[in-house]
């Protein structure tokens, strides 16, 4: 009876405390609910459209009264034809941007760290960011006028050169490799700026001690400002680790065409061609839960693995 007696203390004064906080701090509250209001309608609501996954989901039936099928649609993804060219397609295109996209923004923020003159350093750094405002419906429009080959100014060089023109957006063989150039001409000037703020915070008399030490520009980025980026390239590297699976909807949505699906679609053009287009929604629904999943786990693993190599320094 005591120990019960001090639970149900324990309780209420935990109760009280809860109660005493939320009204001295009821106009912060106030101030949050809108934004949690949001977050609920449509960040946590929606999350029930996942049911649709395991059902035969009809329009008319609704979500409540569709008939559930279990993995059905998982399996029929699994085991067919489109499961390996559009898995290999994604993990191919995201794997070449993670591997030539992640390191360019490092490297643009060491130089931009580096410019002396701050007149220069600001043009420069806007320059850079400018392309991420850009949607890449216009993006899209520029490259294909730029790459067409009857009047683009690419194909206009190749002939006076004596070179046949190129529709490079139609072949197989440069199609990626113009994903991979427009989105680091794209991101990386933003997301230098992550880089930029962490190199803000090294302490100016380490790199002064280094040059008294006669160490070099270069050295002092290979053994100062490169070990001290690495806590936010680790962070970093996990969030892009655990969207391996996301290609770019928009990019690819925007520049391919029937001529490039072999090398080009990817799960989100293919679940929206499947969706959208297709009225297929339970299958749709279960690959992009299915994607969901797999960049969860990659998330717990590569934060995992981050940790052990940092002996926990850093995690999320």
């Amino acid at each position: 009876m005591r120990v019960q007696s001090g639970v149900h203390k324990l309780k209420k004064t935990r109760w009280e405390k809860f109660t005493t906080s939320c009204y001295q701090n009821k106009y912060l509250y106030l101030l949050a609910l809108p934004g949690f209001i949001w977050l609920v309608l449509f960040a946590y609501k929606p999350m029930l459209g996942v049911l649709m996954a395991f059902q035969d989901y009809n329009i008319i039936g609704g979500l409540w009264d569709s008939p559930w099928v279990g993995f059905k649609h998982f399996q029929t993804f699994f085991s067919g034809k489109d499961f390996a060219p559009i898995m290999g397609n994604t993990i191919k295109i995201s794997l070449l941007q993670l591997l030539f996209g992640f390191p360019m923004p490092i490297i643009l923020a060491i130089i931009f760290n580096e410019l002396r003159t701050g007149a220069y350093k600001k043009v420069t750094q806007t320059i850079s960011y400018l392309p991420h405002f850009l949607s890449w419906i216009t993006i899209a429009g520029m490259m294909t006028t730029i790459l067409s080959p009857s009047t683009g100014l690419v194909n206009n060089v190749l002939v006076m050169f004596g070179i046949e023109p190129i529709y490079f957006l139609a072949e197989k063989s440069m199609f990626v490799p113009i994903l991979i150039i427009s989105s680091i001409w794209k991101e990386i000037g933003w997301s230098s700026v992550i880089y930029l703020a962490s190199l803000a915070g090294l302490d100016q008399e380490v790199g002064e001690a280094a040059t008294i030490d006669g160490c070099t520009r270069f050295q002092k980025i290979i053994y100062i400002n490169f070990p001290y980026l690495m806590s936010t390239v680790a962070i970093m590297l996990i969030l892009r680790v655990g969207g391996i699976l996301n290609a770019g909807f928009d990019q690819i949505f925007n520049l391919y065409s029937p001529a490039t699906y072999d090398v080009a679609d990817v799960l989100d053009t293919y679940v929206y061609r499947l969706g959208i287009s297709g009225f297929q929604y339970s299958l749709s629904t279960a690959i992009g839960l299915f994607k969901s999943v797999v960049g969860v786990i990659m998330v717990v693993v590569t934060n995992w693995l981050t940790k052990r190599l940092s002996d926990g320094e850093v995690s999320l």
